[in-house]
């Protein structure tokens, strides 16, 4: 880590600690002003954060000393910036004009991700009008997609985030848990005739996955069908062509993944089938140039103006010199309400490290805890332990402008309450405002005082109001390589590799270990409360 940028930093934390940001909006009536950007048809109001301009100056200067510039564009570039995996990472290539040029290996791997978006352009073409059939001839009615991870997440999130641009024709259902109450209930109500399933594991070996799709196999040669019907029902997003193909899928429903793309960053991929599906190709298309623009911004953009170089160095701010643990976003958009479990996975699997890039332990903290849920409905639950508990969250409220309906009152209501919140969480209410408030009511002073305590409001809290115009699928796109963007910063910022996910891999060895306890086809060694477990299990089970 660059000490002197950090100790700057923490300089500027000493200076500001204890300054409200009451005072602080007071002693500046331009502060609002100052503190929002706008850019890729977003404004970020990000002036009720507990900083100033010359705290964020340190605070840039802190990512400049950590060479974001020339990290950021290794990365794009498709130098090896992931270095316990030896790879590329080169999501970004996957929304880049087709007239680029980007070479892994002496390969323009542009020019094999527009192969393969030609490839899904007709096959979504081919679906929606009924040229591409079941084994019947009859028209495809319902998707399965079968994924777990970044190869199911993104695509159902971003699905139901663009519901009004839905085919009504093609319903997609999403299957990652290997709990079978799922796939099971989805398949009671579908029509094996008019069902086609897409499978999306790199490795085609991916246990959640591989066991729900055999189900869905087994579903399907139930229903009266052939072992070789499989080919004009089942496809699959995979790099093992031949264990697909030994499953029954057809080579040519065989769309390809590269090792240069991580699971959390690749809905942008053929990983997206079922988005283009959902909403159709051309829209599917809007969603990579939302995402091309956003890339563009961050590329170009001075950092003091960089929507997601902000965001991120706030971030850091309250993770590592506030001490918070948390990070909550609030979408205040019904259709959003599943983002805040897709940034989880973006931000918790990439930046959860605790070894730095020179392969030190570190003992500072890097990723937050990230949560959240939809904006009014937290407003009846978690936000009170956002305005009275001990704890500081620094919160995101992200807002369309326009809705998708015609129900104003509705959404002036939402937006009042979101404005409202991050009024209340700014400034808060002190115990004097709120006795008088008590007092002008009737209540006796006693009572006025003894009630002030518990009603007190802080105040002082943190949080960035990202506003759109609308939620269409290019909007989407941008905002989703805002936060990727956002996590690389503050990866660069920690030094850490946000791109591999080592802890999920042991979970899975172990995983594969316990089943083998649990079925008898062998004796691994477990310690006593696995065991213990194991051997509960085995004997209940019926």
């Amino acid at each position: 880590m660059t000490v002197q940028s950090w100790q700057s930093v923490q300089q500027e934390f000493n200076r500001l600690k204890d300054v409200h940001m009451r005072d602080m909006f007071a002693q500046d009536p331009q502060r609002a002003n100052k503190f929002t950007k706008k850019a890729c048809d977003f404004t970020l109001d990000y002036s009720k954060n507990r900083v100033d301009e010359q705290a964020l100056t340190a605070l840039f200067q802190l990512a400049k000393d950590h060479k974001l510039t020339e990290k950021r564009d290794a990365m794009f570039a498709g130098e090896i910036i992931n270095k316990t995996e030896h790879r590329a990472v080169l999501h970004t290539a996957l929304r880049r004009d087709s007239k680029d040029s980007i070479l892994v290996d002496n390969k323009n791997v542009v020019n094999e991700v527009y192969s393969t978006l030609n490839k899904m352009k007709q096959f979504v073409a081919e679906i929606h009008n009924g040229t591409r059939t079941g084994r019947t001839g009859k028209k495809f009615t319902d998707v399965v997609a079968i994924g777990i991870g970044g190869s199911f997440l993104g695509p159902k999130i971003v699905t139901e985030a663009l519901k009004p641009y839905q085919n009504p024709a093609l319903k997609v259902h999403f299957v990652a848990n290997v709990d079978a109450h799922h796939i099971v209930d989805v398949l009671a109500k579908l029509n094996a005739d008019t069902t086609l399933v897409v499978m999306s594991s790199k490795s085609f070996t991916t246990q959640e996955t591989l066991k729900n799709t055999e189900t869905t196999r087994e579903w399907f040669l139930a229903s009266g069908a052939k072992f070789e019907d499989i080919a004009k029902h089942f496809m699959c997003v995979s790099s093992n062509t031949a264990k697909a193909t030994e499953f029954g899928i057809d080579p040519d429903n065989i769309f390809p993944m590269w090792d240069w793309v991580g699971g959390r960053y690749s809905l942008w991929s053929a990983i997206g089938l079922p988005i283009a599906l959902s909403i159709g190709f051309d829209n599917f298309e809007q969603i990579l140039l939302g995402a091309r623009e956003m890339d563009a911004h961050f590329l170009s953009t001075p950092l003091e103006d960089n929507l997601p170089v902000i965001m991120a160095v706030l971030g850091v701010w309250y993770s590592n010199f506030f001490d918070c643990q948390s990070h909550v976003l609030l979408p205040y958009s019904h259709y959003l309400r599943g983002f805040p479990a897709y940034v989880q996975q973006l931000d918790m699997e990439s930046n959860g490290k605790s070894v730095n890039q020179l392969d030190q332990n570190i003992e500072y903290k890097t990723g937050p805890i990230i949560w959240g849920g939809e904006g009014t409905n937290g407003q009846h639950a978690f936000h009170q332990l956002m305005h009275q508990g001990n704890t500081i969250i620094p919160a995101d409220f992200i807002m369309p402008i326009n809705p998708n309906h015609d129900e104003v009152e509705h959404h002036q209501m939402l937006a009042s309450n979101c404005f409202a919140q991050t009024q209340a969480l700014m400034q808060g209410q002190t115990t004097a405002e709120i006795e008088q408030e008590l007092l002008a009511k009737g209540v006796d002073k006693q009572e006025a005082t003894r009630l002030a305590k518990h009603k007190y409001m802080p105040g002082n809290r943190p949080s960035n109001t990202l506003l759109m115009e609308k939620l269409t699928p290019i909007q989407l796109g941008r905002l989703i390589a805002l936060y990727e963007h956002k996590v690389f910063v503050q990866g660069v910022i920690w030094d850490i590799n946000s791109f591999d996910q080592w802890g999920v891999e042991l979970g899975k060895v172990l995983g594969t270990q316990v089943l083998s306890a649990l079925q008898d086809t062998a004796q691994p060694e477990l310690d006593s409360s696995t065991q213990q477990l194991v051997d509960l299990f085995k004997q209940q089970i019926s």
